[in-house]
């Protein structure tokens, strides 16, 4: 029915128009009417194209890692204990050597080494009058009691892993030589200064850094706080 009328109304417009007109004219209608018989509509599927495009999953970028030297007078391990209720002790120690490997300011891989033997203490808690000064607190840190520095001069960090949504690194802690997997959290890469930090909170029992008289022993808190700070 529609074709009909389509040719009824041509035929009227061709008595009003010249031959060659009409040709012209037929030829754009039939054109015009293949396109919608067919259901051409190129806007249509320049829009539909484009939106599945949009839709497609994007390719993750890879980046390369590159390998970065830890400068060790740069380098170092700030740390804080507690006797419970009464004062916190806190000082540093210095890294020695160690890389990381980096894709942008992701760290995908590395390690590091400190030297316990120069642990310092830059806290004011000490009382020299009474024999509490910060040479004896680290004279005692140093003792088998604690690090037992003569036996177990260093510690060291490897990296495992790092989980980039909770912004944290994974890998393996070695004091006085017992290995546990310690989570590094809050970690930070400035690639401008070169620098990457990190906290983690530690069980010093669980590696043996403990007096061997339980009744001494009690009065200290497990937890000792470590902040990292390297430069690369």
């Amino acid at each position: 029915m529609y074709i009909h009328v389509f040719f009824l109304t041509f035929a009227q417009i061709l008595k009003h128009i010249d031959m060659n007109n009409a040709t012209k004219l037929f030829s754009g209608l039939v054109l015009t009417a293949s396109l919608i018989a067919c259901g051409g509509n190129p806007q249509k599927e320049t829009k539909e194209t484009s939106d599945q495009a949009e839709k497609a999953p994007k390719k993750e970028e890879v980046m390369e890692s590159k390998e970065f030297n830890i400068i060790p007078n740069e380098s170092k391990v700030m740390w804080s204990g507690s006797v419970i209720g009464v004062y916190t002790h806190e000082g540093t120690v210095e890294i020695t050597e160690g890389n990381l490997e980096l894709a942008g300011d992701k760290i995908t891989g590395g390690q590091f080494t400190a030297d316990v033997s120069s642990m310092q203490a830059t806290d004011e808690n000490y009382n020299p009058e009474e024999g509490k000064s910060k040479e004896k607190l680290i004279e005692h840190l140093s003792s088998d009691d604690f690090f037992a520095v003569n036996e177990f001069p260093s510690a060291s960090f490897t990296i495992k892993s790092h989980d980039v949504e909770n912004n944290s690194i994974t890998g393996d802690l070695t004091i006085r030589g017992v290995t546990h997997e310690e989570v590094v959290e809050d970690v930070k890469v400035n690639l401008e200064e070169r620098t990457a930090s990190g906290k983690l909170t530690i069980d010093r029992k669980a590696y043996d850094v403990a007096f061997s008289h339980p009744a001494k022993d009690v009065v200290i808190k497990d937890d000792v706080n470590l902040e990292v700070m390297l430069k690369m």
